[in-house]
């Protein structure tokens, strides 16, 4: 198998489209359409579906086009060691985490980190679900539970709290609770959406459903985004708990129920063994523990 035939097979795939693989190869329609043909030729087996819409994989193609994924990110990650300085942090590092954490806490911060490490460029992929590292979907994870891959190098961060918040304008307009029970007569704010980024994260509104023995809850809002829920909070919808890495942006929220016990969120840095040495990898831990400490004091 032709590796520039299985290149341009793995961007056709990928793009579901003769046209979209040629923009992004800097070729012709005809010629990623030739190409393929001809790989299909070599291997005596159909790898695409042709239809009006653009192209389907074939079973075939789903084995050929999983192979070359590995092949091509063992192949990026090989290249980014071997042209790493093992004396100063260079390349591309991927990062994925959470859009809550990503894009409440960690990019407003990553100007610090790319000033400081010039030579260092970040790809950020916001997923609340769990990018599988070990199949270099990504280099590193910042991940709100401890990892369940055994293969992983793992670091705890930190344990954020879930503190109850308000603005103080809704509680000038309703008033303060003082109580669970009180806040069955309030408007929540809750997260409503098929995968919490983390656990525990409508942990109030069950509280007060078992403090009040009435599972129908005072949503005002449900939203599945943690940003979301937090400027929700602050525009004074209603009463909402959420990490306080997602209230960065909220200094003057109010918080309720000081003396109650929270649930917490856990942090851990995980990346795969083979980045172990990686100097992009190292110097990213360091900032990120230096930044969470800063902002946790």
């Amino acid at each position: 198998m032709d590796w520039d035939k299985l290149r341009i097979f793995h961007a056709v795939a990928e793009a579901g489209s003769f046209t979209h693989a040629g923009d992004s190869l800097n070729l012709s329609q005809s010629a990623v359409s030739r190409q393929i043909s001809a790989l299909e030729d070599a291997l005596q087996v159909p790898l695409f579906h042709r239809h009006a819409r653009g192209l389907i994989l074939t079973e075939q193609g789903e084995t050929l086009n999983q192979t070359v994924r590995d092949v091509f990110a063992k192949l990026e990650m090989t290249q980014a060691l071997l042209t790493e300085s093992k004396e100063k942090a260079a390349g591309r590092l991927r990062v994925t985490t959470t859009s809550g954490f990503g894009s409440s806490w960690l990019t407003p911060r990553l100007h610090r980190f790319l000033n400081k490490h010039p030579e260092i460029s970040i790809s950020l992929i916001l997923e609340d679900n769990d990018l599988d590292l070990g199949m270099r979907e990504a280099d590193v994870a910042v991940r709100m539970h401890p990892p369940r891959q055994p293969d992983l190098i793992q670091r705890h961060l930190a344990d954020f709290s879930m503190p109850v918040f308000a603005s103080a304008e809704y509680l000038a307009e309703h008033g303060t609770p003082k109580t669970v029970e009180e806040l069955a007569h309030h408007k929540l704010i809750t997260f409503g959406g098929y995968h919490p980024p983390v656990p525990h994260i409508n942990w109030l509104a069950d509280a007060v459903a078992t403090a009040t023995g009435d599972n129908v809850r005072q949503v005002r809002l449900e939203v599945n985004s943690l940003s979301s829920m937090a400027n929700a909070i602050a525009s004074g919808l209603g009463i909402g708990s959420v990490p306080v890495y997602s209230c960065t942006q909220y200094p003057d929220l109010v918080r309720l129920f000081e003396d109650m016990p929270l649930p917490t969120v856990d942090a851990y840095f995980v990346y795969p063994e083979e980045l172990k040495t990686s100097k992009r990898v190292s110097v990213f831990r360091d900032f990120l523990v230096a930044e969470i400490h800063a902002s946790l004091r």
